[in-house]
């Protein structure tokens, strides 16, 4: 089945990412990566506001302390507390590397699982030097034995939390490994066999589907949990970034995409690139984990 997506607020991103819908609030938060930007949007009333982050932020996740988020930045892991706009660093992330934190997302017990990307030298190409990482609740960090990536991207887990899956988007291959207190081999899931393009950020809804944005393809496509593609949704940018569930029942597909890379030309032929969109999804989602560790007693300003 096909669809369309339609825009529902252009907010001119240049890399708009991570997506997430709190529940409590009735609220989806992203971030502008290279804007190193934390937005905030509610549906009901179309109120919009942001907040500018110390450094790129990369992904984030709810708290189970309500008015906190756990940041993804681009060096470190931190808290930030929306109401006084203030942060809490709580560890660097493969310092010394040529490296930067991508995407995240958070498993069925609230640990917060998240990877990183090479950022190289202009005119050279990306290296596999970046890895994946879980920051347990007690914010021990530990590396999970999954192999390099160049690009992370596409960590969403099952319904039951026993398999999560991952990619590294330069290979265009999507992996799933059986996953708990220790993370089995990875195994292929599935093959993008259109080189015009990349699976960027994913989600998967009450019935074990995948939900994944594919970059420089303009669509989101959900997988059954064999692999099998049964829906297809449009968007009208070749961009598109994450995707997340939301509004009251679950059932809105929000997605984040980017202007980034695109040339004049381009941005012609695709104005909303960099825009918020959204898509009926005819599946559920589910509910949003949130990190069970609680914020920190000292808070330290940005």
């Amino acid at each position: 089945m096909k669809q369309s997506a339609e825009i529902v607020i252009d907010v001119g991103n240049t890399l708009g990412e991570g997506i997430v819908w709190c529940d409590r609030m009735q609220v989806l938060y992203w971030t502008d990566i290279h804007g190193a930007v934390l937005w905030r949007y509610r549906p009901h009333d179309g109120a919009l506001h942001q907040w500018d982050m110390p450094e790129r932020l990369a992904c984030l996740a709810l708290c189970e302390a309500d008015g906190w988020l756990l940041l993804g930045l681009a060096t470190r892991l931190a808290f930030f507390h929306l109401a006084t706009a203030t942060w809490a660093a709580i560890t660097e992330v493969e310092a010394g590397l040529p490296t930067r934190l991508n995407d995240g997302a958070c498993d069925r017990q609230g640990r917060f699982v998240f990877g990183t990307l090479h950022e190289q030298a202009p005119g050279t190409d990306k290296q596999t030097l970046g890895g994946f990482y879980r920051l347990n609740a007690d914010l021990s960090l530990e590396r999970l034995p999954l192999p390099n990536v160049a690009i992370s991207n596409s960590i969403a887990f099952s319904p039951d939390g026993g398999t999560l899956y991952f990619c590294d988007s330069p290979s265009r291959l999507i992996q799933r490994c059986d996953y708990g207190d220790i993370c089995g081999p990875a195994h292929p899931f599935v093959q993008l066999d259109d080189d015009r393009g990349d699976p960027d950020g994913s989600a998967v809804d009450r019935d074990g589907g995948l939900w994944n944005a594919q970059w420089g393809l303009g669509r989101v496509v959900r997988y059954t949990p064999d692999g099998q593609i049964d829906q297809c949704i449009e968007v009208p940018v070749s961009q598109p970034t994450r995707v997340a569930f939301g509004g009251a029942d679950l059932s809105t597909l929000y997605i984040t995409s980017a202007r980034d890379g695109l040339d004049a030309e381009a941005l012609a032929t695709q104005p909303m690139a960099g825009a918020l969109f959204q898509a009926p999804a005819h599946y559920t989602g589910l509910r949003e984990p949130r990190f069970p560790g609680p914020p920190p007693h000292i808070i330290a300003s940005a």
